[in-house]
């Protein structure tokens, strides 16, 4: 029996996400059937596309036209400058695509980019991004941000926040729940029945001892050591900065770090364009391009769809895995 479609919401019309879902429909076609919700007004002119009035119905007709589950917007959507009245609409269509996916409607979720400031200020949205607003859906009260491609994982501990901040915002508990999400997320979603984690340090060259810094000595290693009690394939805390060479990289499926760049840059430098953004811990399958709206270039049909069919790729790929509980 075929698995549901995936489900992609259109993010912010006045980006390039619209753009992006007509170049992955033109990569992907039929192979690996989705379905946009959003409105297809808001598609660049020339694209193929189809309504289609139930999810299932995206199984037949994505291999002639991108099939669109449609979800009217107020008003038409002008490239690189967003419509507040069209805020409300964007909110109501990642709502309406969790709930298909939680009815198994659809087999994982794909979000197309959203403009956080926008939606603040044309809906009053009051979550810091689109994953705290998906956590808040599903009820979930922590989830973990993990960046992939096909030669490096990696999950910043904290995330947006000052440098500054991090040391006091670093705690035991949020390590410790950072590294069990992950942990069960690489055995549920991807397959690796023992997954090797590697926790970087804090400081340069892990703290050096106590020269550099005494987070590693006093927080970090104590938490890894007690998990590691506990069966988990756990090793650190390492040196951020001889953690991401290719050597390195071949020794663990999993990199933790402390904080957001030192997690994203060598990502990011590795594979800018197939980098995708995945949510550990929530009940469904979420993925996401890792890039934001591009309103620079919205509506000039340049825009790159590589990160977008790798999201969807990768959604795929984890839903075949929860399906089957083993590797995808």
């Amino acid at each position: 029996m075929s698995r549901a479609p995936i489900a992609l919401t259109c993010g912010e019309p006045s980006g390039i996400g619209p753009e992006v879902a007509a170049g992955a429909w033109s990569v992907l076609g039929g192979r690996m059937p989705f379905f946009l919700i959003g409105d297809p007004t808001h598609l660049p002119a020339g694209t193929p596309w189809k309504e289609i009035s139930d999810p299932a119905d995206a199984l037949h007709v994505a291999a002639s036209a991108l099939p669109v589950l449609r979800h009217p917007f107020p008003v038409p959507a002008a490239p690189g400058e967003p419509a507040p009245e069209n805020a409300p609409a964007v909110i109501e269509v990642i709502t309406r695509a969790v709930q298909l996916v939680q009815e198994g409607r659809a087999s994982a979720l794909c979000t197309g980019p959203i403009h956080k400031k926008a939606l603040q200020d044309g809906a009053g949205f009051a979550y810091p991004g689109h994953t705290e607003y998906l956590a808040a859906l599903a009820g979930v009260h922590r989830v973990v941000m993990m960046l992939a491609c096909e030669t490096l994982r990696v999950v910043p501990t904290t995330i947006h926040i000052p440098l500054s901040e991090v040391p006091r915002r670093l705690t035991a508990d949020l390590l410790r729940d950072t590294l069990r999400i992950t942990h069960g997320g690489l055995i549920r979603d991807f397959g690796i029945h023992s997954p090797r984690i590697a926790v970087t340090g804090l400081n340069p060259h892990a703290g050096e001892g106590g020269a550099m810094g005494h987070e590693e000595a006093e927080l970090i290693a104590p938490v890894i050591e007690a998990l590691r009690a506990e069966g988990m394939a756990i090793s650190g805390p390492h040196p951020a900065d001889t953690m991401f060479h290719p050597q390195a990289r071949a020794r663990y499926d999993v990199a933790v770090a402390m904080y957001h760049d030192q997690a994203l840059i060598p990502i990011k430098a590795i594979d800018f364009a197939g980098g995708v953004n995945v949510t550990l811990g929530l009940p469904f399958i979420r993925t996401s391009p890792d890039h934001g709206t591009a309103f620079d270039i919205a509506g000039q049909g340049v825009a790159d769809p590589s990160s977008l069919v790798a999201a969807l790729r990768m959604a795929d790929a984890m839903a075949r895995a929860r399906a089957l509980g083993g590797p995808a």
